[in-house]
Formats: C-alpha cells, structure tokens, sequence
C-alpha cells in the first residue's frame, strides 16, 4: 500500500538505540517539559512535538524491552 505522505515510523525501520533506562526516562521527561506549552495552533510546533515524543517514545520502550530482556 503506497501513501502520498512519509510516515512518522516506516514498518521496516530499525527500532532505536536505547540508552539505560534511567536516562530514556530523564529524557522523556525533559523533552514532555520541553514541549508542555507548545502552541496548538502552531502546525510546526506540534509537528516537531510529535515527531520529538515518537522518537523519544519509542527510545523508551526499546529502554524497557532491553531491560526486561526482550528484543524486537
């Protein structure tokens, strides 16, 4: 199935990195500070809000799953 946008997260991309999992959480919560009051009206605000929270997120749970010794 082909889209005319790019998606946030292909289905054939790599999961990330992760860092321990204290410091995927101190980034977490820096970056939910960072962007707190971020203007909803502001299309390039909330781009680079979700764009921030779906790397970050997905650092995390990869942070998680290597903690609890699982691997996707």
């Amino acid at each position: 199935m082909t889209t005319s946008y790019d998606p946030l997260h292909g289905p054939d991309e790599e999961p990330p990195f992760p860092a321990s999992l204290d410091d995927e959480l101190k980034l977490t919560r820096e970056l939910l500070d960072e962007i707190a009051d971020a203007n909803i009206h502001d299309h390039t605000a909330m781009l680079k809000a979700a764009v921030g929270l779906n790397c970050r997120i997905r650092s995390l749970v990869a942070a998680l799953d290597a903690e609890r010794g699982e691997f996707q």
